[in-house]
């Protein structure tokens, strides 16, 4: 396949990653991180225009960067997270119209839960800088 086809096919799977990774940030069920992480690696081979936009920008940048680099994310955005989980996940099995399926529920919801306190927890307001090294933290 020419280069440039996989250019192509690469930045198309960057914006689809991003689409569902903006998306995952209002939808409970559909995970955020794996998707910008993925729009990232894609956006790094197929658009550095877009790659550059992306990591530069005011909110999604430095969720990207703090997670690449190691340092985690807020524990308010945890806490966020999972509160709005867990009502859709009860929800979601209110109206769950087979029984046995409910439990099935459970699966994701504590696995994200187990995933979520796994992950470093960082200081609040202390995002990192574009293009700052991994030891460099804006102190705003």
């Amino acid at each position: 396949m020419p280069d440039t086809m996989i250019r192509a096919l690469l930045t198309f799977l960057g914006y689809v990653a991003l689409a569902l990774g903006v998306l995952g940030v209002f939808l409970p069920l559909l995970p955020t991180t794996p998707f910008l992480l993925l729009a990232a690696f894609c956006f790094l081979r197929g658009s550095p225009r877009m790659h550059a936009w992306l990591m530069s920008h005011r909110i999604l940048g430095p969720y990207i960067r703090d997670f690449q680099e190691g340092r985690g994310i807020p524990l308010r955005s945890k806490c966020i997270a999972l509160a709005l989980m867990w009502p859709s996940l009860a929800l979601s099995a209110w109206f769950m119209p087979v029984p046995w399926a409910r439990w099935f529920l459970l699966i994701p919801g504590i696995g994200v839960t187990i995933y979520l306190w796994r992950l470093p927890t960082r200081p609040a307001g202390k995002a990192g800088r574009p293009g700052a090294s991994s030891g460099q933290i804006n102190r705003e």
